[in-house]
């Protein structure tokens, strides 16, 4: 039986940002729109639906007189990734 994915997650952006907190332990804006290409906008657009949807945490703070903003993941967004990706094992071997 298929689950219902997680729609939060199921964004091509907002899973590439979750994906890199799964790796790392924090990870700063700047690094996320080098990996991803995406622009300011819709980066800080994702940032605050996952933030709102309490899978990340948002730290802003200065780094050489310029201000920084860094992300972490969450219990919540932990466990909600581990979800997603069980639900899509279900849609690449269904279960008969």
């Amino acid at each position: 039986m298929y689950k219902d994915l997680d729609p939060i997650l199921h964004s091509q952006l907002r899973l590439a940002i979750i994906s890199l907190l799964i790796s790392n332990e924090e990870v700063d804006f700047n690094h996320v729109k080098e990996i991803t290409n995406a622009t300011s906008g819709n980066i800080s657009i994702q940032i605050k639906k996952l933030q709102e949807a309490g899978y990340i945490e948002v730290v802003k703070s200065f780094k050489k007189n310029y201000q920084n903003t860094s992300l972490q993941i969450t219990k919540k967004g932990k466990k909600a990734f581990e979800e997603y990706v069980e639900s899509l094992k279900l849609y690449i071997r269904p279960e008969k």
